[in-house]
C-alpha cells in the first residue's frame, strides 16, 4: 500500500471507531430517556418473559460495587481513555468498529454516573431490559457484551488489531509449537541482550 492508501484506510478506521461510539451513546441515552418516561408507572411485559422494568444501578455490572460509584466512574474514565488509544491505533475495520462499540457502551454508562441523580460523579445508571433470573441491563451493557464477543471471534480467527492475520500454518512455520523459533533465534518477547 502507498502512504496515501494507508492514510486513507486509517481515516476510514478512525471514522468507523468514532461513528460506532457516537451511535451507541446516542441509542443508549435515547433509550434511557424513553425508559424514564414510559416505565415510570411500572413495568411493561413484552414477548415471553422479557419485560421492561426501570431500575437504577449505583454499582457496576450485576450491581457489584454498590456504594463505590465514584470509584467506578473514575475507572470508567480510565477505561474509556485506554479504549480511545486502542481505537485510534486499530488497523482492521472490524476491530475499529468493535472498539468503538465498547467505547460507546462505556461512555453511555459513564454519562449516567457523571450527570444523573443523585449528584455529579455518583449518578445511578438507568437499567430497564429484564429477563427472568438475570441482571437488568441497558443498551450500553448490550453493546459492550456484543463487542467483546466480536473481539473473541476476531482473536479466535487470528485477526490482529494491528492488521496482521495469524493462522495455524504461519504459527507452525515460525515456531516448533512450544514457542521456540525454527531459525534458532530467541522466542518472542526475549531480547538478545
Amino acid at each position: 500500500m502507498t502512504s496515501s492508501e494507508v492514510s486513507e484506510a486509517t481515516g476510514r478506521h478512525r471514522a468507523a471507531f468514532a461513528g460506532a461510539a457516537a451511535l451507541v451513546v446516542a441509542l443508549d441515552q435515547v433509550a434511557k430517556h424513553w425508559a424514564l418516561q414510559a416505565l415510570d408507572d411500572g413495568p411493561i411485559d413484552l414477548v415471553g418473559s422479557l419485560r421492561l422494568k426501570l431500575t437504577f444501578n449505583e454499582g457496576a455490572a450485576f450491581s457489584l460495587g454498590g456504594g463505590r460509584t465514584t470509584l467506578i466512574a473514575i475507572i470508567g474514565v480510565v477505561v474509556a481513555g485506554v479504549i480511545v488509544r486502542l481505537g485510534l491505533k486499530a488497523e482492521r475495520h472490524l476491530w475499529a468498529l468493535g472498539l468503538g462499540v465498547v467505547l460507546g457502551g462505556a461512555l453511555g454508562n459513564l454519562t449516567d454516573r457523571l450527570f444523573r441523580e443523585p449528584a455529579f460523579g455518583v449518578g445511578h445508571v438507568v437499567d430497564f431490559i429484564a429477563f427472568p433470573n438475570f441482571a437488568i441491563f441497558n443498551i450500553a451493557d448490550s453493546a459492550v457484551v456484543g463487542a467483546v464477543i466480536l473481539w473473541c471471534v476476531l482473536t479466535f480467527m487470528g485477526i490482529g488489531m494491528d492488521g496482521t492475520r495469524q493462522t495455524a500454518k504461519t504459527a507452525d512455520r515460525t515456531s516448533d509449537g512450544d514457542g521456540k523459533p525454527l531459525d534458532g533465534g530467541k522466542p518472542a518477547g526475549e531480547s538478545g541482550d
